[in-house]
């Protein structure tokens, strides 16, 4: 049986994902000259790391000419949000009280983010915010 194909990003696709969610549509060759030199790719390895992003729907493509032009089919905010559903289900139960507990367990965490938290959820509505799918 084949592995289950995950919607979660891998640091090589989110990489690419970066650079089209800031250059909107590009070609491969774009993309890889978009790389960082510390992080670079080869040509065949961002073709290869595009079309497995179209296969799970972040991505579209169109042609022009010879050349595919690719283009975000998720907005980035959309992505993150569910990263963190993925996080939320895979670690912590689907338990946000969890998440936040173990943030706010890290030593790392700075006053000034603890007071950003407190404001959040001081100004989190009291309603429960119905998930869109």
């Amino acid at each position: 049986m084949p592995p289950k194909r995950s919607n979660t990003l891998t640091e090589a696709e989110l990489r690419l994902m970066k650079i089209l969610w800031q250059r909107g549509e590009s070609a491969v060759a774009d993309l890889v000259s978009g790389l960082p030199d510390t992080a670079p790719l080869a040509y065949t390895s961002v073709l290869t790391t595009i079309r497995i992003l179209e296969k799970k729907g972040f991505v579209s493509h169109r042609q022009d000419g010879r050349a595919f032009l690719y283009s975000p089919c998720i907005a980035e905010d959309e992505a993150g949000l569910s990263e963190v559903r993925q996080l939320l289900q895979r670690f912590f139960g689907n338990s946000r009280e969890r998440l936040l507990l173990s943030v706010l367990g890290d030593d790392a965490i700075t006053p000034e983010e603890i007071k950003r938290l407190k404001d959040a959820i001081a100004n989190a509505p009291n309603e429960p915010v119905e998930e869109s799918e």
